[in-house]
């Protein structure tokens, strides 16, 4: 079969398209024809050679993937040849807290990922697809849709009504905008493109903001909530933009720490304490999280914002593309 492999973290020129053995499903694994997967700016780093997290090399990268079981090991009872599954983020963090042995089974980086014509996935860590998403689709969700779920459900607990500020028109944050909308509440959002901008107002958004002509954009986000500030902020940015997310957010209100897309600075503590916000690192979910996402998926019958599909031989122009910054949505790679 083929697949692509990452010898030595020096750019998207590592990217390497090679022949391996097919494998063999063991007890309590399964067996997937893999069909489609999707990028996440991890996996851009982690080829660049700047993700801080553990990355096992010789690595098959990407967390993301979708595609149709072919055989399944002894004891296996929750799926069959022919379902149609995407795989779980993390391999072995089925429900609970996450513990430093699950987060070791984090697929495209300290474990092996799924870039390949057909992967082993552990029972646990596969879910089934909701029936109206097409593989491309659903190769969308392991990652930024369920972190952004987690974000939004499980963390913030947004009811209708409420707040929800949005960083950015990356898969996390178009996600989060679609699952906000479904409980009811209301976004803001933020981009530097005003095209881009646009097309979140077609997507919903009530308020947009762009950063470049509006750099205090904390103080916007402000008098768009009549001086309150937001319920819950989704933070893409990491610590170059922490601060003024948690200017935006209202007293009492929370923000979801994602992303490090920006560099570091100062975060003042005393913010934190005097107006009693809320942060928490959001570390993608579990499987049980999933499922419950795809149950709400299937509920509203949504639909992944996709960018543009790549082909299984362009993997490394779907990750230029991600490195340019131009995207709306998902990047997806399909395997014909």
């Amino acid at each position: 079969m083929k697949l692509y492999r990452i010898t030595e973290a020096t750019g998207i020129e590592a990217l390497a398209l090679q022949e391996g053995a097919q494998p063999e499903p063991r007890a309590g694994e399964i067996l997937v024809r893999m069909r489609a997967f999707s990028l996440n700016y991890r996996d851009l780093m982690i080829v660049q050679g700047r993700y801080p997290g553990h990355v096992s090399t010789p690595l098959v990268p990407l967390s993301d993937g979708a595609g149709e079981v072919v055989a399944v090991g002894d004891g296996v009872t929750r799926f069959s040849p022919g379902d149609r599954v995407a795989s779980c983020f993390f391999g072995d963090w089925l429900d609970g807290a996450l513990t430093t042995q699950q987060a070791g089974t984090a697929r495209g980086g300290a474990a092996q990922g799924v870039l390949s014509e057909y992967a082993v996935l552990e029972e646990r860590g596969a879910v089934r697809l909701p029936d109206h998403l097409s593989f491309e689709e659903g190769a969308t969700l392991p990652c930024a849709a369920l972190t952004a779920w987690h974000a939004l459900v499980p963390y913030g607990r947004i009811a209708t009504g409420e707040t929800v500020l949005v960083q950015g028109t990356g898969g996390v944050s178009l996600f989060a905008l679609q699952f906000a909308r479904g409980l009811g509440a209301h976004v803001i959002a933020t981009s530097s493109s005003d095209e881009k901008l646009e097309r979140l107002r077609a997507l919903g958004v009530e308020g947009t903001i762009n950063y470049r002509s509006t750099p205090e954009w904390q103080d916007e986000v402000r008098r768009l909530t009549d001086k309150t500030g937001v319920d819950l902020v989704v933070e893409v940015g990491g610590s170059g933009t922490l601060g003024r997310s948690m200017q935006a957010a209202r007293t009492g209100g929370k923000i979801a720490v994602i992303g490090v897309l920006t560099g570091a600075n100062e975060v003042d503590p005393v913010a934190i304490l005097g107006r009693r916000l809320s942060l928490q690192g959001i570390m993608v979910g579990s499987t049980t999280m999933f499922e419950a996402m795809n149950r709400a998926i299937e509920a509203t019958t949504l639909r992944p914002v996709i960018d543009r599909v790549f082909g299984f031989d362009e993997v490394q122009a779907a990750y230029r593309h991600l490195e340019s910054g131009r995207h709306f949505g998902k990047i997806v790679i399909s395997v014909p």
